[in-house]
């Protein structure tokens, strides 16, 4: 995992417990936004990680043998 993938996972991680305790103290409607980014910073941080896995998942594509005369 690259610095980048550590930094927006580690940020979505941070705005989860951010909202969890706005909404304890103010209540959903305040945290929704919150909740909304770090939603967003996951989906980045999915599409990070799947933009770099299928290079590194693709089987070999099969190649036609030459016949021999």
């Amino acid at each position: 995992m690259k610095i980048g993938d550590v930094l927006i996972l580690s940020l979505a991680l941070a705005l989860i417990v951010i909202g969890v305790h706005q909404s304890m103290t103010v209540g959903i409607g305040g945290s929704y936004p919150i909740f909304m980014f770090a939603v967003a910073m996951l989906f980045w941080f999915q599409l990070r990680r799947n933009k770099t896995a299928p290079e590194q998942n693709e089987p070999p594509t099969p190649t036609k043998k030459k016949k021999r005369n």
